[in-house]
């Protein structure tokens, strides 16, 4: 039997902090408490004095790039990262090769990650205009939810004919995420600067291009559908202070009907930054202005913004030195998520309790996730500890994504993740992912 008892640490949860034990025996947390002794001497203890002790983190939207796109990415090789970088479960996307749009196609992904993830992991299944069908086959008990592009991104599954979309949210009383930009607006945007610069557009352009209209206007057509329809709708990597007036603090999560999620980069980086970092910081949306940035801190802190996830999306490094019109957006982000809020922890922007509420209570609140992201007893142990006092460096040699590159390069951060758990098992410790894929299907109280 797997038994491991941590010693010592500053266990975060609900709202908490407090200093103590926990014994992990197989897949879940056996014992919380003050001092917890050894019962038997087959148990691993791990003293994680000064450590804070945090649930695994939920990353509610990834592009893991497999089927189809294996070259930029996989399962196995993002979720290795992931674990490395604190986060134990994902949800990916579904505009891989093919399109994750019939439930065969869905359940391909399934059983490949069953097979080569290091992470625990849920699959969305994905709208387009002509598959409603499909959609409404999806299992709300083992699904995360659907997904709707209402703006093209990558891959090709915009959806743009207003009674498919208002059927879709008629009919289901599953989740529906959507990345909310308004084509027309882009398309229009695109042509201007495409007349005075060509193919070559500098990308200091592209949040004028993607501009805050065209998230505004995308956004806004997707609330007043949800509350329309009564639909559940979760509205993915909000990028402007605008649009963070459409959601509601007013009401507890749990009584939410609209919910919204932030991304890293759009609470770390701002369009001064393009002149640095090129395309490597070329995301869709795009990252906007500092004014902007400032909008979704103050929204993620008074609880208009539920949740941070990454919208991590590798291209590999030839890819984005593409001219613009053909420079892909979208960058690798699931290892260094979580040192990056703890950086904004150190900055005293956020405190370690709302960290944690944002990317691992919330998120298990929002898509109802069995038995995850919150430390009780008798939930798996998906457990992260994290030294706040290890400074480390990011640079290619300890950068885990196969594109083999992050944003990041060159940033010193405070904070090290030392240790990572799932389902029980210790995958990740001190750069060093052990070849233990253990990870699991998520499955939904709904």
């Amino acid at each position: 039997m797997n038994r491991i008892l941590i010693k010592n640490a500053k266990i975060v949860n609900e709202g908490n902090v407090f200093e103590g034990d926990l014994l992990i025996e197989d897949k879940y947390i056996k014992e919380i408490g003050e001092s917890i002794s050894p019962k038997t001497s087959d148990i691993k203890i791990i003293d994680a004095e000064g450590s804070y002790l945090i649930p695994g983190m939920i990353d509610d939207q990834v592009h893991f790039r497999e089927p189809g796109l294996t070259h930029k990415g996989s399962i196995e090789t993002e979720s290795r990262a992931a674990v490395a970088g604190g986060i134990t479960s994902f949800i990916e996307q579904p505009n891989t090769v093919p399109n994750a749009v019939t439930q065969e196609l869905l359940e391909e992904k399934y059983q490949r990650a069953a097979e080569v993830s290091y992470a625990n992991y849920s699959f969305m299944m994905g709208g387009t205009n002509d598959n409603l069908e499909e959609v409404l086959k999806t299992n709300p008990r083992n699904v995360a939810g659907i997904k709707l592009f209402l703006g093209s991104s990558t891959g090709n599954m915009l959806v743009d004919d207003e009674e498919v979309l208002e059927k879709i949210f008629s009919s289901t009383s599953m989740l529906i995420a959507v990345h909310c930009e308004d084509e027309a607006t882009i398309k229009h945007n695109l042509e201007k600067y495409k007349e005075e610069y060509g193919d070559d557009i500098p990308v200091k352009y592209h949040p004028l291009i993607r501009s805050a209209e065209a998230c505004y206007i995308s956004s806004s057509k997707a609330v007043a559908l949800a509350k329309k329809t009564g639909a559940r709708l979760h509205v993915f990597h909000i990028s402007t202070a605008k649009e963070t007036e459409l959601f509601t603090n007013k009401i507890p999560l749990e009584e939410k009907k609209i919910t919204a999620e932030v991304c890293i980069h759009h609470l770390w980086f701002t369009d001064a930054d393009y002149e640095k970092k090129g395309s490597l910081i070329k995301w869709n949306p795009a990252v906007k202005t500092e004014a902007d940035r400032e909008g979704l801190w103050k929204a993620l802190l008074d609880d208009r913004i539920d949740v941070i996830a990454t919208d991590h999306a590798p291209h590999t490094l030839d890819e984005k030195k593409n001219p613009y019109t053909s420079a892909p957006s979208g960058g690798p982000l699931v290892q260094h998520a979580v040192v990056a809020l703890f950086e904004a922890y150190h900055q005293k922007k956020i405190s370690v309790e709302r960290i944690v509420e944002k990317m691992a209570h919330n998120p298990a609140k929002i898509f109802k996730i069995e038995k995850r992201g919150f430390i009780k007893e008798g939930f798996y142990a998906d457990l992260v500890l994290v030294n706040p006092g290890l400074p480390w460096n990011v640079k290619k040699e300890n950068i885990l994504y196969k594109c083999g590159w992050s944003p990041f390069e060159g940033t010193n951060f405070k904070s090290r993740i030392t240790h990572t758990f799932v389902n029980g098992q210790l995958v990740y410790n001190n750069f060093k992912v052990k070849d233990i894929r253990c990870g699991e299907r998520l499955l939904f109280d709904r």
